[in-house]
């Protein structure tokens, strides 16, 4: 247990499935070296890939070197004088990369995400915003946190269901945060992950339960033609006081998870910037480092 705010979902490891045949062993192997190799050239970076381009750039070569492609043309931001707060379903550990690799924003993450190898390296040098989940006494210092943050100018990508599920239409959004985009005057938009294979729903990249990341790695790498689809939806904007947090959270929900955001002048169009897609991965002879056990980030 991380602490009081945590939320537990009903998926479990037995969630996750392939939809197609697994990609041959040669392969698998290839797509193991050149994830390793990119990995250890994110590392090498050092504080330079906080850099929006340089993250941006490394987050697509991860998925390329996955053999995971990225949909999807539009922008996470809606810009303006403030940042914008991101709210995004949770699947997976790839949610972060691809987010990432649409367009580079500050994530919101609990505290533990730092110290994990390889993923807590590359999550420290993208300028990661990590929380204390474990003390119900911090959120009100998180939500000030988040909305200077948004005040400065920075956009902040937060997963509101709490923990992940198996597929994107599942779960309920947690308020605090909006909390957040209200105090500062943001913009929230509403972000919806899902993934396919040649098409078909997949929920091979899920990450659920006690799953560990060296059996979702397993997964990912044997995956074939896994997709991840990002869809931003209208952003929302508190006009004039007319929402509150929890109105704002439902709205949200409604666009992320299914349904559609209400009408009326809460709800404004933000404009579309087409997304950079990662290209195919290239063989690269390397040994990947050896994957570590947890559980998945989220907030």
């Amino acid at each position: 247990m991380n602490g009081p705010w945590d939320v537990w979902s009903d998926c479990t490891p037995d969630c996750a499935a392939h939809a197609l045949p697994r990609v041959p062993a040669t392969r698998i192997a290839r797509r193991g070296a050149a994830f390793a190799h990119t990995v250890r050239r994110a590392l090498t970076d050092g504080e330079r890939m906080a850099d929006p381009v340089r993250l941006r750039a490394h987050a697509g070569a991860l998925l390329a070197a996955l053999g995971v492609r990225v949909e999807g043309a539009a922008s996470l931001t809606a810009g303006g004088g403030t940042g914008t707060l991101v709210v995004v379903n949770h699947i997976s550990w790839l949610d972060i990369l691809a987010l990432l690799a649409v367009e580079p924003v500050t994530l919101l993450a609990k505290r533990e995400v730092g110290g994990w190898p390889v993923v807590g390296g590359l999550a420290r040098r993208a300028g990661t915003h990590f929380i204390d989940r474990t003390n119900p006494r911090r959120l009100r210092h998180t939500v000030q946190e988040v909305a200077e943050l948004l005040g400065s100018g920075r956009s902040v990508a937060v997963f509101p269901q709490a923990t992940t599920w198996c597929t994107a239409d599942r779960g309920t959004f947690r308020r605090a945060t909006f909390q957040a985009a209200l105090d500062a005057g943001a913009p929230v938009r509403p972000v919806t992950l899902g993934y396919t294979q040649q098409g078909l729903p997949s929920t091979v990249a899920a990450f659920c339960g006690e799953d560990t990341f060296a059996a979702s790695l397993r997964r990912v790498l044997a995956a074939r033609a896994l997709t991840v689809r990002v869809t931003a939806h209208p952003a929302l904007t508190a006009a004039d006081g007319c929402l509150d947090r929890r109105e704002l959270a439902e709205l949200a929900a409604r666009a992320v998870l299914g349904g559609r955001p209400g009408a009326g002048s809460v709800v404004r169009q933000a404009p579309a910037r087409p997304a950079l897609l990662p290209a195919a991965p290239l063989p690269i002879p390397a040994v990947p480092n050896a994957p570590v056990r947890d559980t998945p980030a989220h907030v």
